[in-house]
């Protein structure tokens, strides 16, 4: 008897037959041979591995023996890899362990994810940040109101099994900071944000979406690279400190490039890429943002130095705000990469 199984791609449904012309792994993005910038979307499906249904489909690279592992039939969503030339195993294992698998040879080239910005191919990045085991959430103090929070690793809705939920409750206009240290690296000064948001249909009750890098520089200062997409004027917002680094006013500045999260589509993901870097004293110049490949330019230059008395380390925030006495929301993040040379 043949076994069928259906699988959602692209919108729609693939009815496939075990056993069938189907089988194996089926690569449609990137080809063999393809150049690509990184991230790149890896798309591919398996109906069956050896006359066994589909447990799950992963990838790796070149000789390494680590597999990115997904409880699914098909993958689709953005992968990183460094400059220069690649084998990509893509695999899929069948429920009494089958493996099968199909490999792309593929050029990575220098990456450029933003109009008039190129990350170097010396630089550093450390990906899927979303899926470190040491997120935390806490009240936003300086906001007008209270909140609390919790988040966890969620399969759906997903890129790639391994988004990051965050459920808020909120009162009096208050907001929800969610932050993880991902390293530390006390001299780079250029940085790019990328990462992937999903709303729902709770996006209604958010003010604010915050995105934040944090970092400590050799002389033990904090420099806070500080963004958000500030439903209340309509505008993209960055961070300055109008004070000294001992006695600092941290403050919102509205830059002229629009932006509102209640504006954004639900039930789909959104790119959000934001380019800044900071001199030795903690000056920062913010230069562009980019919402779904759309980007703007801010070019800004502002102190943002503050001695908090941390040690050395990389730290971002995500940040969810209230737009109302009362109410909850949800967001969703995925494929959290940042880059730093």
């Amino acid at each position: 008897m043949s076994v069928f199984r259906k699988l959602f791609w692209s919108g729609s449904i693939l009815t496939l037959c075990a056993g069938s012309a189907f089988a194996g792994v089926h690569v449609s993005s990137p080809s063999n041979g393809a150049t690509v910038s990184s991230p790149f979307t890896l798309s591919a499906w398996a109906a069956d591995c050896s006359s066994q249904p589909i447990a799950a489909i992963g990838y790796s690279f070149d000789n390494s023996t680590s597999n990115r592992r997904f409880h699914a039939a098909a993958i689709d969503g953005p992968v990183s890899a460094p400059v220069g030339w690649h084998t990509l195993h893509v695999k899929a294992w069948g429920i009494k362990g089958a493996a099968c698998v199909t490999d792309v040879s593929i050029e990575v080239q220098q990456n450029t994810l933003m109009t008039g910005l190129a990350i170097p191919i010396w630089a550093t990045s450390v990906s899927s940040i979303q899926a470190l085991d040491n997120w935390a959430g806490a009240s936003d103090t300086e906001a007008s109101g209270s909140s609390d929070g919790t988040t966890s690793i969620v399969s759906l809705p997903s890129l790639f099994g391994s988004t990051r939920q965050f459920n808020v409750n909120f009162l009096n206009y208050g907001g929800e900071r969610f932050y993880t240290s991902f390293g530390d690296d006390t001299t780079s000064t250029n940085f790019v944000y990328d990462a992937w948001v999903y709303l729902d249909n709770s996006s209604s009750q958010i003010a604010n979406l915050e995105f934040d890098l944090n970092q400590v520089m050799d002389n033990g200062q904090t420099v806070i690279f500080g963004v958000q997409c500030d439903g209340w004027t309509n505008t993209w917002d960055y961070t300055a400190n109008t004070g000294t680094p001992t006695n600092y006013v941290d403050v919102w500045v509205h830059s002229p490039q629009p932006c509102n999260p209640g504006t954004w589509s639900i039930n789909t993901w959104h790119n959000v890429q934001i380019a800044y870097s900071r001199d030795s004293n903690g000056v920062v110049t913010y230069k562009t943002v980019s919402l779904d490949g759309v980007t703007g330019t801010i070019n800004a230059t502002v102190p943002s130095a503050f001695a908090l008395g941390w040690g050395p380390t990389l730290l971002t925030n995500f940040q969810v705000d209230g737009d109302s006495a009362s109410g909850s929301a949800t967001a969703w993040l995925d494929s959290l990469t940042i880059y730093y040379w």
